[in-house]
This record gives C-alpha cells, sequence and structure tokens, in this order.
C-alpha cells in the first residue's frame, strides 16, 4: 500500500481534485468546526494541544489545527508530499513532518492529546487494528477524530449506492483520460480489481466495501467517554454535492471520540 501510494501521490499531485472535502464548503465546514472543537476542548483542560495527523497531504487542515492552536505532528506516506509539507511549514516551529513510507511512525512514539485521520481511514486495510494502535497513543482525556470515509456498503439502500455511484461514474468519466476513467469504472462495476493498479487499490473501499463506521464506534466508545458520529452525503461534482445536501442519503461519515479514559 505504501508503494501504491507512492506511486499515486507523486510530485505535482493535486489533493484537492476530487476530494469533496476540500472541494466543497458543506463537508470541509463540518471538518473544521469539528477540529477547532477538539483542539479547543482540551487547550481549556490542559493548555497545550499535541497533535498526529495521519495522512496530511499537503496540509490543508494542518492550517486548521494550527490556527486552533495545536502543535502538529504530520505523517505522509507520499515522500513527495512529505517534501511539500517540510516546504510550507518550514518557518512554522509548532509543525513536524514524518515520512512515514511504511505507515508505523504514526503508531508509535511519545504520547499525544489527539489524533486525527482526514480521508485516511479507507486507505488502510486493517483499519480497527490501526486506530487500536492509534488510540494506543492518545493521553487519558484526549481525543480522535476521522472524517470523509465512505459508509459500509452492506448497511446502505440500493438508492444509496445507486446515487453514490452513478454520481461518480458521472464525474470520473469527464476528468480526462476517458479510456482510462471508463477502465477504472468497468473494474468497480464487475467488482474485478487490479491489485497493482493503484486506481484500484489506493481506494482501498471499493475492494472491501467501503468502511464500518458502527464498528469503530463501539470500538471508540470503549475507549472515550463520549462519541459522535456524523453521516453526510459526499461527492465530488460540486452541482451534484449542493443537490445532495439537501435529498441525498448519506454516503460518508466523520467520527469524533472526546475522552480518552
Amino acid at each position: 500500500m505504501g508503494e501504491l501510494q507512492q506511486c499515486s501521490h507523486d510530485a505535482g499531485h493535486n489533493y484537492a481534485k476530487g476530494s469533496p472535502h476540500i472541494l466543497h464548503h458543506s463537508i470541509r465546514d463540518r471538518v473544521v468546526r469539528s477540529i477547532h472543537e477538539l483542539v479547543g476542548e482540551i487547550l481549556a483542560r490542559t493548555g497545550q494541544c499535541r497533535v498526529v495527523e495521519v495522512g496530511a497531504g499537503h496540509g490543508c487542515f494542518t492550517d486548521h489545527l494550527l490556527a486552533a492552536g495545536a502543535e502538529v505532528q504530520v505523517t505522509e506516506m507520499s515522500a513527495s508530499s512529505a517534501d511539500v509539507l517540510r516546504h510550507r511549514f518550514r518557518h512554522n516551529g509548532k509543525v513536524t513532518v514524518v515520512h512515514d513510507a511504511d505507515g508505523e511512525a504514526a503508531l508509535s512514539g511519545d504520547p499525544v492529546d489527539a489524533v486525527v485521520c482526514i480521508s485516511v481511514l479507507h486507505h488502510i486495510p486493517d483499519y480497527l487494528g490501526t486506530i487500536n494502535r492509534l488510540v494506543g497513543r492518545i493521553s487519558p482525556g484526549g481525543a480522535f477524530l476521522s472524517f470523509q470515509d465512505p459508509l459500509w456498503y452492506p448497511r446502505r439502500s440500493r438508492l444509496s449506492l445507486a446515487l453514490d455511484r452513478g454520481a461518480y461514474f458521472g464525474w470520473r468519466l469527464f476528468q480526462g483520460e476517458p479510456r482510462r476513467g471508463m477502465a477504472t469504472c468497468m473494474r468497480r462495476l464487475r467488482g474485478a480489481y487490479d491489485e497493482a493498479n493503484p486506481s484500484d487499490m489506493v481506494e482501498y473501499h471499493v475492494v472491501r466495501q467501503g468502511v464500518d463506521e458502527e464498528a469503530i464506534r463501539d470500538r471508540l466508545t470503549a475507549s472515550f467517554s463520549a462519541v459522535r458520529l456524523e453521516r453526510y452525503w459526499s461527492t465530488q461534482s460540486c452541482l451534484l454535492q449542493a443537490v445532495g445536501d439537501r435529498y441525498f442519503p448519506a454516503s460518508n461519515f466523520g467520527i469524533l471520540a472526546h475522552g480518552r479514559r
């Protein structure tokens, strides 16, 4: 997975393109509000907030963590993205950048007050095991935040899945390289995936049918005093996002856990 992430997120990769949580205000505002809630609560209680942000991309939400008052260690599997982060935050002493090629650096180290995973868990085959290890780093009273992962497919209605897939396919076919886009869409429709193809494996949720939000909630409830699960509609198209916010069933989720026991 690390090799595929490196291939898919090489120099010049545009994280905003095709990322609804960056593109659309309605989703981005959900994430930003939760970030400020998390950091504000910890700062009020302890006077400091040390955060590990897993898979920070180019730092879109790192900016908000810093603005809220956190000290942030950001990890990235992609060496190119880690270089961008180092350059971007080179004058900010509250940011430490770690190139985490195998994903292990985020899972061990000194205790922290919070772990933040934005559009990360669906890339990880064993996301429940990874959450267990991440929670193990969080100090008593700390928090865990994750956003922008697809709801578990078997629990969703046929209408929800049809609208989600239709919106994605419609967007994907007009993003350039139409033959590649059509090939990706057809593999997904058939359920036949190429383990060497980043288009299939990096978005790993299509292989294992989404992310089990209720299993994550149950896991976090065992370790935190308060857990809030938010379900919402998400797609790449600006028009379909605006319509879906009002009328379509949820497709993605975020989860915020407070009060590590």
